[in-house]
């Protein structure tokens, strides 16, 4: 071979290298920054962070298959587990409900309240109109412009 046609392969990887080199740069960096808005996203809202990995737990457990083994060493774990976790959303949602409840927000004052906005609103839209109106007729009438067609040329 002549020292051309190595140079030539050579040359490709080279390029073809740092290229490689460059795109693994970029994915790295792009990956950090992912990184970096999923850490800021978990410190403004832990809460969706903890209800995210229960959720993937819950699905991930859901599909895997379980083995005769697990069914007789976790079956009555699970019956008490699930006992509990019923009893506990039941104590969860009374508490919710006194709490609801000692707010001074009844169906009817929520209605009132909403009723309330309503009216402002098309009182604001009203009187918007109104000044529309008022600037329309106060400005001077022009007639519209004449319009002239051109004449084809024969």
């Amino acid at each position: 071979m002549t020292e051309q046609t190595t140079k030539k392969p050579a040359g490709r990887m080279e390029t073809a290298l740092t290229s490689a080199r460059g795109a693994a740069n970029d994915a790295l960096h792009e990956t950090r920054k992912a990184a970096q808005r999923v850490g800021k996203a978990a410190e403004a809202n832990p809460l969706a962070v903890v209800v995210g990995g229960i959720a993937i737990g819950l699905a991930a457990g859901a599909l895997l298959p379980r083995s005769k083994r697990e069914t007789e060493l976790l079956g009555p774990v699970g019956k008490r587990l699930t006992g509990a976790a019923a009893g506990a959303a039941e104590a969860a949602k009374e508490a919710a409900k006194a709490e609801l409840g000692s707010l001074p927000l009844s169906k009817g004052a929520a209605r009132a309240q909403v009723n309330k906005l309503l009216d402002q609103v098309g009182k604001a839209m009203s009187a918007g109109g109104d000044a529309a109106l008022a600037k329309r007729i106060d400005a001077p009438i022009r007639a519209p412009a004449k319009r002239t067609r051109a004449k084809k040329a024969d």
